[in-house]
């Protein structure tokens, strides 16, 4: 996979918003892909139990099912995050690193009904803009990006962005 910052040139505003996103999803993607089942499964911080690079990009593919495609679009998909505390950060036995990429692919594609979407519309859910959604969205993607670089440093010791 291959990313690229967004021109630096960028007017347009809305464009720039997703191409961003674009860049963090990326990142995230290639902060996981290549690590081992049981890497990318570990939870090295004592303090955070559930805090796995597997379990955060779990949680980032049930951020853009709510946030993107149920809240944003309107979508007709079941929620990933029904109980407490919020399962999206559990593992199953079945996910891999493979496995998971794949789900936060399919969230990407069902993204795009909002992507057709003009920023100021309100939002499926009648409650914000898809503005406000997409800012969200790109915030939370990018903080748990950051979690990403350290659960990798601690997993195989690659550094970088």
């Amino acid at each position: 996979m291959t990313r690229s910052w967004p021109a630096k040139t960028a007017s347009d505003e809305s464009v720039l918003a997703w191409e961003f996103l674009d860049f963090l999803r990326k990142t995230a993607v290639l902060k996981v892909e290549g690590l081992t089942r049981d890497q990318a499964a570990a939870a090295p911080i004592a303090t955070s139990p559930r805090l796995t690079a597997l379990g955060v990009l779990k949680h980032l593919v049930a951020v853009e099912r709510y946030w993107l495609c149920i809240a944003g679009a309107g979508l007709e998909l079941p929620s990933l995050w029904k109980g407490d505390p919020d399962p999206s950060w559990d593992l199953a036995g079945s996910d891999t690193p493979e496995s998971v990429i794949q789900a936060y692919r399919d969230e990407w594609a069902n993204a795009e009904a909002l992507r057709r979407r003009h920023p100021d519309d309100t939002a499926a859910d009648g409650e914000r803009t898809v503005r406000w959604i997409l800012a969200h969205v790109t915030q939370e993607t990018a903080r748990h990006a950051g979690h990403l670089d350290l659960l990798r440093e601690l997993a195989d010791g690659q550094t970088g962005e």
